[in-house]
């Protein structure tokens, strides 16, 4: 995959973009200060799945960091997420601590063997979207004028209003899965969010994050990070043959 150059950078009304020219000392710190390759950690294998449907991911409303549960068709999409990994020899289960997260991970949990449970990690929750959470994309649109068209085109470049940057996330998921890879078990289930695991992956890529669109992640979808001697690699990227779509057109996600 390649991966594009960070695009020169605006300001829009209602947003704060981050600092054009020069990347700023936090944005280099999200994209160069953390190692990509954890020590003493070669052959884990860490298997990210990105949570069931929710009923805002239906309607198009930001969700960020609001406490949405599943909806039937995520709860569906869990338990079609367990079946299909559970002969695969886990030796964790980590999820976020946003119930959709979670929920999507238990019925995984519920088929290993007794006693494993789901532990949480409070840094794999979604970005936060600040004062757009709860609303559409129509909504933040008439709000903030030219928001989105920002956020759609250099996303690198927005911070959310009383919310964060995609830096800000890789600054806090990066380290998160650092932790796992140099944690107890070889193969582990991470359960999080969209935002999340494109920041992940671009950064395993190496790829700046305003990559970030070129990644399409369905709810329900499986995505496997292998670390060998040479470091990352991607052998599967977004699998949703269990959710019974692997080649149909997916339709883009309005409230991301």
């Amino acid at each position: 995959m390649s991966c594009g150059h960070d695009h020169e950078k605006e300001e829009m009304n209602g947003m704060k973009p981050e600092n054009s020219g020069e990347r700023s000392p936090e944005v280099k710190e999200a994209a160069g200060t953390s190692p990509l390759r954890p020590t003493g950690a070669a052959g884990k294998r860490i298997f990210l799945v990105r949570h069931g449907e929710t009923s805002w991911n239906r309607e198009g409303r930001f969700q960020g960091q609001i406490d949405v549960p599943l909806n039937d068709a995520g709860l569906r999409q869990a338990d079609a997420v367990a079946n299909t990994l559970k002969d695969v020899p886990f030796d964790r289960i980590i999820s976020s601590n946003l119930s959709r997260a979670l929920r999507t991970a238990l019925p995984l949990a519920s088929r290993m063997r007794l006693g494993m449970g789901v532990e949480t990690d409070d840094d794999l929750k979604e970005i936060a979207h600040g004062l757009w959470e709860g609303r559409t994309a129509g909504e933040v649109e008439a709000m903030y004028p030219g928001a989105l068209a920002l956020w759609h085109t250099r996303p690198e470049t927005v911070v959310m209003p009383e919310g964060e940057s995609l830096a800000d996330v890789q600054r806090r998921a990066w380290p998160a899965l650092l932790r796992i890879a140099e944690g107890k078990g070889e193969t582990v289930a991470v359960f999080t969010h969209d935002a999340v695991l494109k920041v992940l992956l671009m950064k395993a890529l190496d790829c700046p994050l305003s990559s970030f669109w070129r990644f399409q992640l369905a709810n329900g979808s499986i995505t496997l990070l292998e670390l060998g001697n040479k470091g990352w690699r991607i052998p599967l990227m977004g699998e949703a043959g269990h959710l019974g779509s692997v080649f149909g057109k997916r339709a883009e996600q309005k409230g991301l």
